[in-house]
């Protein structure tokens, strides 16, 4: 009998151990988005007009590709 209890044990730390590490990455990512967040074409914009530049419609669409295709 005390190795299906050990066995039960283990199981079940097992399982309450994947539900908690779910959870808890799920909260993490959520907190790593809001803090920071993706680069999209309008963050792009802002950022190359705060440089003095003025961005074209083209050269926004070759940078986001450019960083689509570093990942």
């Amino acid at each position: 009998m005390s190795i299906g209890y050990v066995i039960l044990i283990a199981v079940l730390a097992l399982i309450i151990g994947a539900v908690g590490g779910f959870f808890l990455a799920r909260k993490y990512m959520e907190n790593y988005m809001k803090k920071n967040p993706p680069i999209n074409e309008d963050m792009l914009r802002t950022m190359m007009m705060s440089m003095g530049q003025k961005p074209s419609e083209k050269k926004i669409r070759q940078m986001m590709q450019q960083m689509k295709n570093q990942k």
